[in-house]
C-alpha cells in the first residue's frame, strides 16, 4: 500500500487555513483493494502554548484509475495554532504511515487600508487678513462630513486602519479654528438674509446648491423644494434665502450628525439633527448655532486621531507639506512622461525644496501628535529612486505607492498582477531601512469610483469580497504572509454614495472584522508585529529588495502609453506654462540675500505653488469643473512670492493659463454667449445633452464626468463652441441618467433651455 497527501491530486483545502475554518485533508492510496482504512493522527500547539490532538478516520470518496481517494476534516482551530498531522493507512499488506505535514492557522491575508485626507491651499494670498481669505469652503465642509466621522466610524468597529492627514489640510483647519479664517460661503452664511445685497443673494442662490443633487439635496424635502424653485426661476423671499443658507451647510454634515446628536471625543455634543427635523422656517440664530456646531467638529478632528493612534487602532501618516510631486521638484528633466505629443518645460530642479517639503511635514506631525511619523504617502503616490532616498534619510519607516510602479520596476518589470508579488512590502534601495507597500489599483479604485453606484451597500461589499477572493485569496501560495494594500481618498467619494457612504462603510468594516481569512493592520503594525493580535513582525531588513525602482505615480495619464507615469502634472502646454512661471519666480526669490524683508513669506508662497493639485487640473488630461479658479489660485500663490519681497511680477501672471469659458448651470444659467466663446454646460448628474445650434440639425452627446477626486463635488459637463456667426442661439435639453433617478426632479424634467448669441 502506498499513501500520499498534499499533492496536486490530493490538496489540502483551503491551502491557507484561517481561524474558524475547517481544513479538509485529501489522501490518496494505491492500489485499490478491499479492507483498506486511512486515519489522520493530528496534534495542535495553540497560540497560547497548550497542546491537544487525536485521531480521525478518513472517509473513502472514490476510486479513480488505480487509486483510492479519502477525505478527513480537521478543525476548526484558533488564530496562531500550529497543526501537525500524519496520515496512516492499513491494508491486507500491513500498516503504512505517510509523511507529516504542518500548517499554521492565521488569516490568509492582511489588509492595510489607508484613507488619504487632503485639500489644497484655498487661502488667497492676495487677501489681507483671515476673514474671507478662503475662496472655497471645501476644507470646512469635508471636515463636518468626513474628517472627524471617518475616524469615528472606524473606531466603532474592530478594524485597524491608517489615516493620512496632509499638513496643508491640517494647517487650513487651524486657520479656521485658531486664526479666525473664513471662506466666501461662510461669510455669506453668517450674514443675516435680510442684510444681503442683491448681488450677495445671487451668489447664495448660484453657489449654495453645490452638492450632489441626488444624495445631498433631493433626499431633503425642503432643500429639494428650494432647488426646484431656483431652477424654475422662482422668486425667493428672505426666509427662503435663509433656508438655503441653512440647508447648504446641513447637507454637508455627515449622516450621523443629521440623524441624531453626536458626542465627540472632546466631550462636546453636536446636535444639528433638530434642524434637519425642522426642515424650514429657520431663524438667523438657528444658522449661527449650526455654524457653531461646525467649529466644534473642526476642533475635535486632531484630538480624535491622536487618541485613536495612541490606542493602537489607527496609524496616522503624512505627506510632504504642500502635496508636491517629489520627483518633479527634484528634476523635471527626469520626469517619466510617455504621451507622444508631450514636451518638457524649462528645467525645474530643486532637490532642496523636496527636502524642505518632507521636513515641514515631519515637524508638523511631531508638533501635533507628539511622536515622529513612521509612514508617508507621497503626494499622488509619486516616487522615484531619488525621492525615496530623501524619504529614507528623513527617518520614515515606510511609504506607499501604486502597483503600477512595481510593474515598471526592475530590469524586466515585476509581475504585479501576481498577488504573491503585489501583496507584500519590499525594502527600497539605499542605505536606510525603508519599506514600500504597493497599492492594489483595481480594488482601491473600485471603492473610489464604482461601488457608490450600487443601490445595496451589502451587495457592493460582497462584490469587493469576491474580487479579493478571485484575484488574491484563490491565487496565493499556501505558505508565507501577505498584505493587501488599499489606498484612496477618504473624502471625495462619499458624495456619490447614499447617506455619505455610511451604510457601505459599516457593511465593509463589519465584514473585514468578521471574516477570519482577513485581518486589518496598520502599516507599522505589519512591519513591527503585534503579539497581542497575533501579528508576526516583518522587519524591513528582512524584506525582499525591490530593484531599479521606477519613476511613476498612482495614475496612468489618459492618452499616454500603458503604464503609470507623471504626465498628469507635466508635459502639456498649460502644465508647462505653469512650471515656467513657477521656475521664473523661484529664480527671482533665490537671488534675494538672506534677511530680505518678506523672504520667508515668498518661499512659503512658492512651496504652496509647488502643490500637485494645480498641475493636476492644468491640461486636457483632467477636468475639475473649476479649472479656471484653480488657475487663478496657482497664479495668486506665485504672485504672492513676488509681492512678499516687493518685486515686480511679470505680466504673464495676469493672463489665465486655462482658456476661460462661459459656464451654464441649472442654478446659474447663462443667458448669452459670444460666437467666439466656448460654452460649458455643467450639471450635477450624469446624462445626455440634446442640442441644436442655430437652425442646424439636432445633435446629441454624453456629458463627461469631471472633478470628484478633489475640489468639492463631482460634476458632468459638455463644452460647445466657438459658434457659427450666423447662429442666433443655442437650444438644448438635458436627460438625467443617474442610477435610480425617478425623473421628477429639476434636473430630469427635460425642459428646453436657450442661450442667445451675441456678436463678438
Amino acid at each position: 500500500m502506498h499513501i500520499w497527501h498534499d499533492t496536486v491530486d490530493t490538496p489540502r483545502r483551503p491551502g491557507r487555513v484561517s481561524p474558524g475554518e475547517i481544513a479538509e485533508i485529501t489522501v490518496g492510496t494505491w492500489p485499490i483493494e478491499p479492507g483498506q482504512s486511512v486515519q489522520l493522527l493530528w496534534e495542535v500547539l495553540t497560540g497560547v502554548g497548550s497542546r491537544g490532538g487525536g485521531t480521525i478516520a478518513a472517509r473513502w470518496q472514490r476510486n479513480d484509475g488505480g487509486n483510492s481517494y479519502w477525505t478527513a476534516q480537521l478543525g476548526p482551530f484558533g488564530d496562531g495554532d500550529r497543526v501537525t498531522y500524519t496520515v496512516a493507512g492499513a491494508s491486507s499488506g500491513g500498516p503504512m504511515q505517510g509523511s507529516a505535514a504542518t500548517f499554521h492557522v492565521k488569516p490568509a491575508l492582511h489588509v492595510a487600508w489607508l484613507w488619504h485626507q487632503h485639500q489644497p491651499l484655498y487661502r488667497d494670498p492676495g487677501v489681507s487678513g483671515m476673514a474671507g481669505s478662503y475662496r472655497y469652503p471645501w476644507v470646512r465642509l469635508h471636515a463636518i462630513r468626513d474628517y472627524y466621522s471617518m475616524a469615528a466610524l472606524a473606531a466603532a468597529h474592530d478594524v485597524h486602519v491608517t489615516f493620512n492627514l496632509t499638513p496643508v489640510l491640517l494647517g487650513q483647519i487651524d486657520d479656521y479654528v485658531v486664526r479666525g479664517a473664513t471662506d466666501t460661503a461662510l461669510e455669506l452664511t453668517r450674514r443675516p438674509a435680510e442684510s444681503l445685497s442683491r448681488a450677495q443673494m445671487e451668489d447664495v442662490l448660484s453657489t449654495f446648491f453645490d452638492a450632489d443633487w441626488h444624495n445631498q439635496i433631493l433626499v431633503h424635502p425642503r432643500y429639494a423644494q428650494l432647488l426646484e424653485q431656483r431652477t424654475a426661476g422662482g422668486r425667493f423671499s428672505r426666509q427662503d434665502v435663509r433656508d438655503v443658507q441653512m440647508w447648504f451647510n446641513l447637507a454637508w454634515f455627515g449622516h450621523e450628525f443629521r440623524v441624531a446628536p453626536v458626542r465627540l471625543i472632546t466631550g462636546d455634543t453636536v446636535d444639528v439633527a433638530r434642524f434637519v427635523r425642522q426642515q424650514h422656517g429657520f431663524t438667523h440664530a438657528d444658522v449661527v448655532s449650526m455654524l457653531d456646531a461646525q467649529y466644534t467638529v473642526l476642533r475635535a478632528i486632531v484630538p480624535l486621531h491622536r487618541a485613536l493612534q495612541e490606542s493602537g487602532q489607527i496609524e496616522v501618516s503624512t505627506t510632504p507639506a504642500f502635496h508636491p510631486i517629489l520627483p518633479l521638484l527634484i528634476d523635471t528633466d527626469q520626469a517619466y512622461i510617455d504621451r507622444t505629443d508631450a514636451s518638457r518645460p524649462p528645467r525645474y530642479a530643486h532637490v532642496e525644496d523636496a527636502v524642505t517639503q518632507i521636513a515641514l511635514a515631519r515637524d508638523d506631525y511631531v508638533a501635533r501628535f507628539g511622536r515622529f511619523p513612521s509612514g508617508l504617502w507621497p503626494a499622488e503616490g509619486a516616487v522615484s529612486a531619488e525621492a525615496v532616498a530623501l524619504v529614507g534619510r528623513s527617518g520614515f519607516t515606510w511609504l506607499a505607492t501604486d502597483e503600477g510602479v512595481l510593474a515598471r520596476s526592475g530590469q524586466w518589470g515585476y509581475q504585479a498582477s501576481d498577488p504573491a508579488v503585489r501583496c507584500q512590502p519590499y525594502r527600497l534601495p539605499g542605505g536606510e531601512l525603508l519599506a514600500a507597500f504597493f497599492r492594489d489599483t483595481d480594488l482601491s479604485d473600485g471603492i473610489g469610483f464604482r461601488y457608490g453606484q450600487y443601490a445595496d451597500p451589502h451587495a457592493a461589499v460582497q462584490d469587493f469580497v469576491r474580487a479579493v477572493e478571485t484575484r488574491i485569496l484563490d491565487r496565493l501560495p499556501a505558505d508565507g504572509d501577505y498584505v493587501l494594500t488599499i489606498v484612496l481618498d477618504g473624502e471625495n467619494a462619499w458624495g456619490g454614495y447614499s447617506d455619505d457612504g455610511r451604510p457601505f462603510l459599516h457593511a465593509l468594516y463589519e465584514h473585514l472584522s468578521s471574516d477570519a481569512r482577513l485581518k486589518t493592520v496598520t502599516f507599522s503594525e505589519y512591519l513591527s508585529g503585534n503579539p497581542r493580535r497575533g501579528i508576526a513582525p516583518h522587519p524591513v531588513s528582512e524584506l525582499q529588495r525591490v530593484h531599479d525602482l521606477a519613476t511613476g505615480s498612482w495614475i496612468d495619464e489618459p492618452g499616454s502609453a500603458l503604464g503609470v507615469d507623471l504626465g498628469t502634472w507635466i508635459g502639456e502646454p498649460e502644465e508647462n506654462a505653469a512650471w515656467t512661471l513657477l521656475g521664473e519666480a523661484r529664480s527671482v526669490v533665490a537671488r534675494m540675500p538672506e534677511g530680505t524683508p518678506g523672504l520667508e513669506q515668498a518661499r512659503a508662497s512658492l512651496l504652496a505653488a509647488e502643490g500637485s493639485d494645480w498641475f493636476w487640473w492644468f491640461g486636457s488630461d483632467q477636468e475639475s469643473s473649476n479649472d479656471a479658479s484653480f488657475d487663478e489660485l496657482f497664479r495668486a500663490h506665485v504672485r504672492g512670492a513676488y509681492e512678499a519681497i516687493s518685486a515686480e511680477a511679470p505680466a504673464q501672471l495676469d493672463e489665465p493659463i486655462v482658456p476661460h469659458s462661459v459656464v451654464w448651470t441649472f442654478v446659474h444659467p447663462a443667458a448669452r454667449v459670444g460666437h467666439r466663446d466656448r460654452l460649458t454646460i455643467r450639471t450635477n448628474c450624469p446624462g445626455r445633452l440634446t442640442f441644436r445650434i442655430g437652425t442646424g440639425a439636432e445633435e446629441e452627446m454624453c456629458l463627461t464626468a469631471v472633478g470628484g477626486v478633489m475640489a468639492g463635488t463631482r460634476r458632468f459637463q459638455a463644452t460647445l463652441g466657438p459658434f457659427p456667426r450666423e447662429a442666433a442661439g443655442l437650444t438644448f435639453r438635458f436627460r438625467c441618467e443617474h442610477e435610480g433617478c425617478t425623473h421628477d426632479a429639476a434636473c430630469c424634467l427635460g425642459r428646453s433651455h436657450e442661450v442667445r448669441m451675441s456678436r463678438s
